[in-house]
């Protein structure tokens, strides 16, 4: 098909008006919660329309837009096969960069119940080993002294400031970022800065706020320029903004919404498939150590072995045998199931999904933040090992692959281009240390990542692991493991 084909539009279906605003629309969400708000509003009606913003530049705006912010969700099924979704409840796009008056007032307006988050671990500007709020991190010192905001959590604060000082109900925070107690997480950060601002303004949030906590699934690997020509000559129109998804999909949510609004504070999300709970921390624990945990560890050590995706290096039998140890060994026996859940069965699911070789789920793209990453997908799970007397050396070893990936340089030599908000820094550390036991030694001495105490408990382990990665490269290293 050629690249003027006939572009995707909005079909003659009732348009909703807007009752959420979504801070960093990226193909995650648009896969996920965008689908699951768009069933629920099908189901009982009711004006559940979403404005996106993008916090960071204005290519998902600039895709979307010129076909009226509909785009393709393309579920990818392991038989090779491919089930296509038009998706039109996103009714318009803003770029927070180029216009931040537009953002604070579409959030302030009354009609918005909710405002949810995937502005991924780095966007909360939060100290991830403590998770409290950065106030040393560039945008919180400016969103500190001005009334036009950068962050995510200061376009959180200043629009709830002019719900309340126009007398309207606060709207519900609803993060779906893969974050331990991520609700907990987004409300620290809120009062943290609304204190700063004004400390009223801080109690009127508590009060009177809810930030309820999720736990969110479904692995949606990054769309390439040929994903869109193959769909275009595949469906016969032109997307230029499809998302990529495997068939699975979750989200259990804290059924905990803004009182004000009554039965009209959310969707019907359990209609839709939402699991709403009381407590969503044992979900989260699962998600976060037995899916996330063993995504960074295969993503370190599999690019590192020359894996590119995730289906590649579980085919691998070394690297399936990795995986299966960490859950059967390391992961399950570190927390309590959620009640009903076997996680045994949990975790052979989620074998079979890495497996799925139409979802080219890159390695590199999973190693992304990896220093924001870290501490709740793999080194919570270790200190509670650590502190039940488990030893865990295939975590440890994930953790020294975090440490090969970011000095840059792979297995054979050739550079590796990290992502991450401390690529520099980590970097530097790694090529200023000779010997192993100095890099690992300056590797754990970063306090945004590792706390002192166990950054004590791990050195040997991970000293050792690191050797063995040296000498020996990820797949021998986890071979001569098992």
């Amino acid at each position: 098909m050629p690249a003027d084909a006939q572009r995707l539009g909005r079909s003659g279906a009732a348009r909703p008006d807007a009752g959420i605003v979504h801070l960093g629309l990226g193909a995650f969400y648009r896969a996920f919660g965008a689908v699951y708000v768009e069933d629920a509003a099908r189901i009982p009606g009711g004006d559940w329309g979403i404005i996106g913003v993008s916090l960071q530049s204005p290519g998902t705006r600039d895709r979307l837009a010129p076909q009226d912010f509909v785009y393709t969700v393309v579920t990818q099924n392991p038989d090779g096969g491919e089930t296509f979704r038009k998706v039109e409840i996103v009714q318009d796009v803003l770029v927070a960069p180029e216009d931040p008056e537009a953002v604070l007032s579409a959030m302030s307006d009354p009609a918005i119940r909710i405002v949810t988050l995937t502005v991924t671990e780095k966007g909360y500007c939060h100290d991830p080993a403590t998770g409290a709020l950065n106030f040393d991190h560039p945008d919180i010192i400016h969103d500190l002294e001005a009334a036009l905001p950068r962050s995510a959590p200061g376009f959180l604060v200043r629009a709830l400031e002019r719900r309340r000082d126009a007398g309207h109900p606060p709207f519900t925070v609803l993060t779906c970022d893969n974050l331990p107690e991520n609700g907990k997480l987004v409300r620290r950060a809120v009062l943290d800065l609304a204190g700063k601002l004004d400390p009223a303004l801080s109690d009127w949030i508590a009060s009177d706020g809810r930030f309820p906590s999720t736990m969110v699934d479904r692995i949606t690997p990054a769309t390439k320029s040929e994903d869109i020509d193959r769909l275009a000559q595949k469906i016969g129109y032109r997307d230029e903004a499809p998302v990529l998804c495997e068939p699975f999909r979750q989200w259990v949510v804290e059924d905990d919404f803004v009182p004000a609004y009554g039965a009209e504070a959310r969707p019907d999300l359990a209609a839709a498939g939402a699991e709403m709970v009381a407590d969503v921390t044992p979900y989260e624990n699962m998600k976060l150590r037995m899916l996330n945990g063993t995504h960074s560890s295969l993503a370190y050590l599999g690019y590192l072995a020359g894996h590119e995706t995730i289906a590649e290096t579980v085919a691998d039998p070394v690297f399936a045998g990795y995986v299966k140890r960490l859950w059967r060994d390391e992961i399950i026996p570190s927390f309590t199931a959620p009640e009903g859940v076997e996680l045994e069965a949990y975790a052979d699911a989620l074998f079979e999904r890495y497996s799925n070789p139409s979802i080219r789920h890159r390695t590199w793209q999973i190693a992304m933040d990896g220093s924001q990453k870290l501490p709740q997908r793999i080194l919570a799970t270790i200190a509670d090992n650590l502190a039940a007397g488990r030893e865990c050396p295939g975590l440890m070893l994930a953790v020294a692959g975090w440490m090969r990936y970011v000095g840059g340089v792979d297995e054979k030599g050739q550079p590796i281009e990290v992502r991450d908000p401390l690529a520099d820094k980590l970097r530097a550390l790694s090529d200023a240390a000779g010997a192993t036991e100095q890099k690992v030694a300056g590797l754990l001495g970063v306090r945004e990542v590792f706390s002192a105490r166990l950054a004590a408990d791990i050195s040997t382990p991970v000293t050792a692991a690191y050797g063995q990665l040296s000498a020996l490269g990820a797949r021998k290293a986890i071979e001569d493991m098992l």
